[in-house]
């Protein structure tokens, strides 16, 4: 058994999850079948990882460059000053910008790595300039991405 936080996996709360993972549209008798469970045992424990928080939501992933967005970017972002007050800020800033697919404060050479989508390079540009206009940054280095070689969000549960 894996231990999580608060609540303890067993075998078969980390197969739902993982069938969970690869299609959230599974039918509850399918899902049962492939876990050895019937319909209401295995309904009862995918609500019990809902409501334990371990299922957060539930989403579509969508082909991004079928949409037109043939840009995704990586940028180092450096702040010129780390009070809680300021990086707090920015923090909401970022999260407020839709465009930003994702952003992690971290250690080493900058304080923040932000996913960055859009159109085309002159958007890119736009959006990275729209990112330094905020007082507390004080560098962005960027790196665009050539080529996708795995773009995933499902978890090694095993």
């Amino acid at each position: 058994m894996k231990k999580n936080t608060n609540t303890m996996l067993d075998g078969t709360d980390l197969t739902i999850l993982d069938h969970l993972q690869r299609d959230c549209r599974i039918k509850i008798n399918e899902l049962g079948a492939r876990v050895n469970l019937s319909e209401t045992p295995c309904w009862r424990r995918w609500k019990r990882l809902e409501k334990e928080g371990i299922v957060t939501h539930y989403t579509a992933v969508l082909d991004r460059k079928k949409l037109g967005f043939n840009v995704i970017g990586f940028s180092l972002v450096s702040l010129n000053n780390h009070a809680p007050e300021e990086t707090d800020k920015f923090e909401q800033i970022i999260r407020d910008f839709d465009w930003v697919l994702m952003c992690f404060c971290i250690a080493g050479s900058a304080d923040f790595i932000l996913q960055i989508v859009a159109r085309d390079l002159d958007e890119y540009y736009d959006k990275i300039s729209e990112i330094r206009r905020i007082k507390v940054v004080d560098s962005i280095q960027s790196n665009i991405a050539v080529k996708e070689i795995k773009n995933s969000t499902k978890l090694p549960l095993f």
